[in-house]
């Protein structure tokens, strides 16, 4: 198994959008003498997180005795897990959150610390995601085998007349999957495609660092607590499933109704793998924006509710994206690109829930976004 060949053209009218872009970004930050990295508020929020996944944990071990006040910490526990991976350990992994690599080498561990691993996430996150968005049988993000149809691209079958009813609990069940199987066998095929190079590692390490980080992880959340912890062994375990069901949601519904929605485009590379597009304006037509008002909940998920300008500088800090939104709003329209931005939360994940509903029930037909 080879990384399927996928280039991007370099002749669209509008390839000079992403040197301009870049260009104003810049001057952004050198008028503003800003760094494009983590700040104070930056720091603060780490700590938060960190706290909303620990803090719990370390009170169900030593003071917490009701099951239902057992069960409370591993809820917050999961909206921890889902903090930590939004707005932590996502900007060190794209290198955005210090000047220094070993600083966010360090943070990008978390990743391992709330079950996942960090190697594999950047091969399928910054890799395969980032790079071709939205493009089948290469971002994985979009492939669920037959699970799910996130593509006009992709085949329909007829369990996915009811994936807009079923996705939600799949989307709970992400992580766990992350902290049980999916690791190993995202290991195999990535070592296969000749990926697992791109990250300075050894396979034989990498597949070590799994081993030896699920076992830490695994034993550390479900046999601590069944030693040590007053209520039943089961408590534990609908509690560790409880953390993962609310982590795994909360992620799904905030990376979905970015990429997956009815306005999106799914790029289709001709024979010769060439995308009739510059990358960068792929990257708009592939990636939506939603909330840009909520403040709090724009804090909660790294700003990742401005996935446009994240797609298009993963490299700089999320509490940057709102400044720069409207520079890139506003060079966009300049280049009549489309720049596509929901008023509401609510709003993104019902138009994801409508495109599943219509692609569970139709053979839709790829519709190119110059004909949008």
């Amino acid at each position: 198994m080879e990384l399927k060949q996928v280039t991007y053209s370099q002749s669209t009218e509008q390839k000079d959008f992403y040197k301009v872009l870049r260009k104003r970004v810049n001057a952004y930050f050198k008028d503003n003498n800003k760094s494009r990295h983590a700040n104070a508020n930056m720091v603060i929020k780490t700590i938060f997180m960190i706290s909303l996944y620990m803090v719990p944990f370390v009170l169900l071990l030593t003071v917490i005795e009701s099951t239902w006040a057992t069960v409370l910490m591993w809820a917050i526990m999961g909206f921890g897990t889902a903090g930590v991976g939004l707005s932590v350990m996502h900007d060190a992994n794209h290198q955005a959150y210090s000047k220094s690599k070993t600083v966010n080498k360090i943070i990008g561990k978390l990743t391992n610390a709330v079950g996942g691993s960090d190697t594999n996430w950047r091969i399928q996150h910054n890799v395969l995601h980032h790079t071709y968005t939205n493009v089948d049988q290469v971002d994985e993000d979009i492939d669920t085998g037959i699970l799910m149809r996130f593509s006009p691209n992709q085949d329909r079958l007829k369990g996915h007349k009811y994936q807009y009813l079923y996705a939600w609990l799949l989307y709970g069940m992400m992580t766990i999957m992350w902290c049980t199987t999916k690791d190993y066998s995202q290991f195999a095929r990535y070592k296969k495609m000749g990926l697992i190079k791109t990250q300075g590692i050894s396979p034989g390490l990498m597949l070590f660092t799994i081993i030896l980080s699920k076992i830490i992880y695994l034993g550390t959340l479900i046999t601590l607590p069944i030693l040590f912890s007053p209520v039943s062994w089961w408590v534990t375990l609908l509690g560790f499933g409880l953390m993962h069901f609310i982590a795994g949601l909360t992620l799904a519904l905030i990376f979905q109704p970015a990429h997956v929605l009815p306005r999106s485009d799914f790029p289709v590379p001709d024979e010769t793998g060439n995308i009739e597009t510059d990358w960068a304006v792929s990257q708009l037509r592939t990636t939506a924006n939603f909330a840009p008002k909520a403040r709090i909940f724009s804090w909660y998920v790294g700003g990742l509710n401005y996935q446009v300008e994240h797609h298009l500088f993963p490299n700089i800090c999320h509490v940057h994206y709102r400044k720069i939104s409207s520079i890139v709003q506003e060079t966009a329209l300049e280049y009549g690109i489309p720049y596509y931005s929901y008023k509401t939360f609510r709003g993104a994940v019902a138009s994801h829930a409508k495109l599943l509903y219509k692609l569970g029930r139709e053979d839709m037909m790829p519709v190119s976004a110059e004909s949008k």
